[in-house]
């Protein structure tokens, strides 16, 4: 008889979600590009982001998963077709082969029933997919403007068009040029053996169960819901009816109750690269649910980008740091291009981590490939948390750039 419930210690709870999450990565083979979209096929989505302290978020998330990866890769893949833009639970780039599921959202958009956050203005939407049905793809400043700009955000009236049209399925971004969405008509950016039914609301519940568990490890309704409108009861009734089928399992991790696909457990029986560091995006997959982080691995995360320069405890752009299977410190740091330096305004360790001299050696070295990948070649740390950690840690700088 199949089991529906396991129970999980907390340490191997954390090694699911790693080794699920495909962090830190195992040894790759084969071209580098087909390993980039091996980790946007595996995950599900990469969350794109403006921010530019250091590399952008969706690259620094590819990086740390592909280390052979290159920035021109998603831009690479986007042109192949093998990969599109759309809406996770924020801007993100998608797996073309899970296509058809993002066309239940479109639809909801377009019949009215879940709304986007820009007034829809048809006549303009009209006109706007009408240009680019007759000229070709488009960028928003391809749109003559004269007016005020609209709304929340103030944008302009076309932009705001242009996003109503991509949100609703007609428009899909065909590239971006510096960064700017450049927007074409989606049967012209689909392949066309792509499959655009539809799914029913079981089948979409079902793909986000599974796809969420797959890439996650273990999962709760609440988390695999995250930020997706209405589909919270969906979710919950579809994963009594899997459970009830010895689809998933059940899973408890201390008081806490998770669910888990069955072969995921198998991933349990493999080694975790506990030594290798990992440098990680505020917006990485791993650690995008806040709560969940603090659950599973007792890391209170807040990005503080958002908060008063007066209030930040650990700086613009902390990031999450990775070692020996924990979250251990966090790392406020700025590429700065034009003299090529990666400046560590802070690193803050845990309370009570002890091993700094270990930590310190596993840092210094991954620092080495993190400044290529930010185009820099020198480093300099202002300051940590504790401060006596600083000569600890700048002995192994003065190691690294010598």
């Amino acid at each position: 008889m199949t089991k529906t419930s396991e129970s999980l210690s907390l340490q191997e709870a954390q090694k699911l979600v790693l080794l699920s999450q495909k962090i830190p990565p195992a040894k790759q083979t084969g071209q580098a590009i087909d390993a980039s979209l091996s980790v946007v096929e595996h995950l599900g989505y990469i969350q794109i982001d403006t921010i530019s302290a250091i590399q952008r978020a969706h690259h620094h998330t590819m990086w740390n998963r592909n280390p052979r990866y290159q920035n021109d890769h998603l831009d690479q893949l986007i042109a192949n077709k093998q990969v599109f833009e759309y809406w996770s639970h924020a801007a993100a780039y998608l797996p073309m082969r899970d296509y058809r599921y993002s066309l239940f959202r479109k639809q909801a958009i377009l019949n009215g029933t879940e709304n986007h956050w820009y007034k829809r203005d048809d006549k303009l939407m009209k006109s706007v997919l009408k240009r680019i049905t007759d000229e070709g793809s488009l960028m928003a400043k391809d749109f003559d403007f004269k007016g005020q700009k609209v709304g929340e955000w103030r944008t302009k009236p076309t932009k705001q068009a242009l996003e109503n049209l991509f949100m609703q399925g007609d428009l899909m971004i065909s590239s971006r040029r510096n960064f700017h969405k450049v927007y074409d008509l989606t049967e012209r950016v689909i392949p066309n053996d792509i499959d655009t039914t539809i799914p029913s609301k079981e089948e979409y519940t079902r793909f986000l169960i599974s796809r969420y568990l797959q890439s996650n490890g273990l999962g709760q309704a609440s988390e695999i819901a995250y930020l997706l409108k209405n589909t919270k009861p969906l979710v919950n009734s579809t994963l009594k009816d899997m459970i009830s089928n010895k689809e998933i399992l059940q899973i408890d991790v201390k008081k806490n109750s998770y669910y888990a696909l069955p072969n995921s457990l198998e991933l349990l029986k493999k080694p975790l690269s506990r030594s290798q560091l990992k440098i990680l995006s505020p917006f990485d997959n791993l650690l995008i649910q806040r709560k969940r982080m603090k659950d599973l691995f007792n890391f209170d995360y807040l990005i503080e980008c958002y908060v008063p320069e007066a209030k930040r405890q650990y700086g613009y752009f902390s990031l999450p740091i990775l070692w020996n299977g924990k979250l251990v410190a966090r790392m406020d740091c700025k590429a700065e291009r034009k003299t090529f330096i990666l400046h560590i305004n802070h690193l803050a360790l845990e309370p009570n981590f002890i091993k700094t001299e270990a930590f310190s050696i596993a840092l210094s070295k991954e620092l080495e490939a993190f400044m290529k990948f930010n185009d820099c070649n020198k480093v300099i740390l202002h300051r940590t948390t504790p401060s006596l950690f600083k000569p600890i840690l700048e002995t192994k700088i003065v190691e690294l750039i010598r």
